[in-house]
């Protein structure tokens, strides 16, 4: 049986437990919810203030040259790089999930013209979907999206697909898929493969460049602490670079900009998948998250973020394993990512409760409890607090208060 004493230990063992204090953590809440939203860095203010004061306060329009404003999408992509096994020029900062996925597999869909069919998880984030049968919508009668499951992708993964699109960490279980294996799987039955990395990056060791990865996206606002609706980033592997030109084809991506020309001419290398004008607030201030991550240890983390799932997991099934709830996350923590999903019927008003009580996760429908662990600022000892406060919840049963029924608009 533990005791809050064990984890305590272990904070004190713990080799990233000083990075905690860079964060702007709210006092007596826990938050488990860096799978959604990271929390704030403390450099963050400071940096935004400079940006808003001085940069755009008082260099204004001179801070494209002076402050290098142009260049940070690249910057901080080959910073992003060095965290997803990416080399520099592969990775660039910009635009949303979404739309780079669209980018992506528009891309990957040229360069194998033959084929008509892109195989997706169906079980994905819905974003991914849509926006890949928009695409496919404008392309035409000809091109098809499929879906599968994990357990289906040996049989789905054929000679008609021409690009693999999946999530490496699914958003809702929490289970992570084999990088390596299926890329090369896909490969010899001459597919493309486009990974969605948005709960990986940051949560766990990534190595695009090894599992010979094709193209890649993923977000800043997650693990890597960049702020709400921070600018994602998009990956192509340089052997696929300068072949073809991805769709949205905007003035960032020109290869002189500035030329003001009336015909696109793509720019060369990892400039072509910029579109416009890109947030510079934004990307100032996700670079301090980034740099942050950069400090860390990527196997302390994982090691970490293991341990703080695996525990989390024991102490609910144990303290709170009469009230119903079910494991969806896998239990083998080598197939699990930085998160752990319970399923349970009342799943929302629970989880209304527990942000009341200061553990803060994440429901996601139809029942699924979601908690995050972000190795950088959650301890050993908030799995602790953190089940007890779920315990007391279920045993005092506060979670059928009225009020945590009321639906908000944001789960």
């Amino acid at each position: 049986m533990y005791t809050r004493e064990h984890f305590e230990k272990l904070d004190k063992q713990d080799p990233l437990a000083g990075f905690r204090d860079q964060f702007a953590l709210n006092p007596g809440e826990i938050y488990l919810d860096g799978n959604s939203l990271g929390a704030r860095p403390k450099k963050a203010a400071q940096r935004a203030a400079e940006v808003l004061e001085q940069e755009w306060g008082q260099d204004l329009i001179r801070s494209w040259n002076t402050h290098h404003w142009f260049e940070l999408p690249y910057r901080i992509g080959d910073k992003i790089a060095g965290l997803i096994g990416a080399d520099k020029g592969e990775v660039v900062c910009t635009d949303a999930t979404g739309i780079n996925l669209y980018k992506a597999v528009a891309t990957a869909l040229k360069l194998n013209p033959q084929r008509k069919v892109v195989l997706m998880e169906g079980s994905n984030f819905p974003t991914n979907n849509y926006m890949i049968q928009g695409l496919v919508a404008q392309l035409g009668s000809d091109f098809e999206v499929r879906f599968a499951e994990e357990h289906e992708f040996a049989d789905k993964i054929d000679e008609q697909v021409a690009v693999v699109c999946l999530t490496q960490v699914h958003y809702k279980s929490g289970r992570l898929l084999d990088m390596q294996a299926i890329t090369e799987q896909a490969q010899q039955k001459g597919c493309l493969v486009v990974w969605d990395l948005c709960h990986s990056a940051g949560a766990l060791p990534v190595d695009l460049n090894a599992a010979n990865a094709d193209l890649a996206v993923g977000c800043t606002y997650k693990y890597l602490n960049g702020g709400p609706g921070s600018q994602a980033f998009i990956f192509v592997a340089k052997r696929h670079q300068n072949k073809v030109n991805q769709p949205l084809s905007g003035w960032w991506g020109h290869n002189a900009p500035f030329n003001f020309e009336r015909d696109y001419q793509p720019g060369a290398g990892i400039s072509q998948m910029l579109t416009g004008t890109q947030g510079i607030l934004s990307l100032a201030v996700t670079e301090v998250g980034i740099d942050l991550m950069g400090a860390a240890d990527m196997q302390q983390i994982r090691t970490k973020s293991q341990a703080l799932t695996r525990y989390f997991i024991e102490l609910v099934e144990s303290q709170c394993g009469e009230y119903g709830f079910k494991l969806v996350s896998p239990r083998d923590e080598e197939r699990r990512g930085s998160q752990v999903a319970f399923s349970h019927a009342d799943g929302y008003p629970i989880m209304q409760a527990l942000i009341d009580a200061g553990v803060v996760g994440d429901f996601r429908a139809p029942d699924i409890l979601r908690f995050g662990f972000a190795p950088l600022y959650n301890s050993y000892a908030d799995i602790w607090d953190a089940v007890q406060r779920f315990k007391e919840i279920m045993l005092t049963e506060r979670w059928q208060e009225p009020r945590f029924n009321q639906r908000h608009a944001v789960t």
